[in-house]
């Protein structure tokens, strides 16, 4: 469409501290926040924006210079490590109420609305500690790599800093991702729908560099065991394919050292693989010849069928996208206004091919525009033009990857996984824009 043919509508963000846990139990935090939470919050936010409208200073406003133009601002190295605009502070990783029954063992999910392009801040990734975060000396840390290899070596962080590095951008999504959806519509916003979700550019050693400088036995080798230094002492279980291909041990993340929360001083990155793979505060890597069946392999992070089977080992991150504006929460103040719909797609397998919007519920669907760079197994930002006529509108994204594979609908996954799954819901989410331009969590 010509933008010019109609004008910019604005778009109230959602509201960025509704959800607390203070004195709720799991499901009073759940329940209800869907039928009346988002309606009356945005409701209140509409309130918030024409306070803050009218407490502008119409001195500060042009052809008048403000005081800040007219003022010498903060010298140079005043802040030697850079922080966020004090007026952006609401913008944080927030925790969902009841969601775990320790804050040590919990996530802290990244608001999706208010990012831009692929690349997650390290300060906004999200968080999944199991023991909380280890407070680790790089100095004293060690990688040890034992097993079947020729020579067992323990590796200090001045030696992992000796190899030759690369640089690559992946996400890391929890398996856990969406997973309050799997029944119905839970929670109101994105952040807390899709926020287990983030994407970094790391830096470190490809794994496959030192299984060959520790002598693997490549004859016999059919996966690796690796864990966590945390209190935890989380392990995984990760098929030598894997190893040997793409996966990185991480210790740079967006030009500077992994964060604490994200595995200082070193970290394992499996891309397209469930984020717990991903061990944080990387120890020891054993090779050995068959799975280990570990704690987070057997109780955790498998898939309850229908027929009551349990299935592990379901690594990959299949195909997901999710619209991020307008989404849950947020408010679309001008009927006949045009907004971009935006949003992220990724996949586990591969590059994103096309993602398909529809703004009737899957009726209808238009192809977005992929922004550039469409990376493998990385977030694409998409996006597409949309003039909302003031009638109730079905916002959905539908993303396909470079295999072919097609993100299902809620009802197609169900049939195959049934309901009482936790992990791996990569269904198409659905906003309804109602006819006040409030945006609501609902399914299809």
């Amino acid at each position: 469409m010509d933008q010019q043919d109609s004008k910019r509508g604005r778009l109230l963000q959602a509201p960025e501290d509704f959800l607390s846990t203070e004195g709720r139990s799991r499901r009073r935090a759940l329940g209800g926040l869907l039928a009346g939470g988002a309606a009356l919050l945005a409701a209140g936010s509409v309130s918030a924006a024409e306070k803050a409208a009218a407490a502008v200073d119409p001195k500060h406003l042009p052809p008048s210079l403000p005081p800040w133009s007219q003022n010498l601002g903060k010298p140079v190295g005043a802040d030697p490590y850079g922080f966020p605009s004090s007026f952006e502070k609401n913008i944080i990783r927030r925790s969902s109420p009841g969601l775990t029954t320790t804050t040590q063992s919990s996530v802290a999910f990244a608001p999706l609305q208010n990012l831009f392009g692929i690349i997650t801040p390290n300060g906004l990734h999200f968080e999944r500690d199991h023991n909380g975060r280890p407070d680790i000396d790089p100095y004293e840390h060690r990688l040890m790599i034992h097993g079947l290899v020729r020579e067992p070596k323990i590796y200090t962080m001045e030696d992992l800093l000796r190899f030759p590095s690369v640089s690559r951008i992946h996400f890391v999504e929890c398996g856990a991702n969406s997973a309050m959806e799997w029944a119905n519509p839970s929670v109101p916003t994105v952040q807390y729908t899709h926020g287990m979700l983030s994407c970094a550019e790391w830096t470190g050693v490809p794994l496959s560099t030192l299984l060959e400088d520790v002598g693997f036995d490549a004859k016999q080798a059919k996966y690796i065991l690796a864990e966590g230094a945390d209190g935890a002492g989380l392990t995984r279980t990760i098929p030598i394919s894997f190893a040997l291909n793409d996966v990185l041990v991480a210790y740079g993340q967006n030009g500077e050292m992994v964060r604490p929360e994200n595995g200082y001083p070193l970290r394992l990155i499996v891309p397209g693989v469930q984020g717990v793979s991903n061990v944080k505060w990387l120890r020891r890597i054993k090779v050995g010849d068959q799975p280990w069946n570990t704690r987070e392999e057997s109780l955790q992070y498998s898939d309850a069928m229908p027929d009551g089977s349990i299935r592990q080992y379901t690594w990959i991150q299949e195909a997901k996208s999710v619209i991020t504006s307008p989404s849950g929460g947020q408010h679309l103040l001008d009927k006949g206004g045009y907004y971009e719909i935006s949003g992220l797609a990724w996949s586990g397998r591969g590059r994103i091919k096309r993602v398909d919007v529809s703004t009737d519920g899957g009726k209808n669907w238009r192809t977005a525009k992929l922004q550039t760079p469409v990376l493998d197994k990385a977030l694409t930002r998409f996006r597409l033009d949309w003039t909302w006529d003031g009638s109730p509108a079905l916002l959905q994204s539908r993303c396909i990857d470079s295999t072919g594979y097609v993100q299902p609908k809620m009802r197609q996954l169900r049939e195959v996984r049934g309901t009482s799954s936790i992990y791996h819901n990569n269904a198409i989410q659905t906003w309804l824009v109602d006819a006040e331009g409030k945006v609501h969590n609902v399914e299809v």
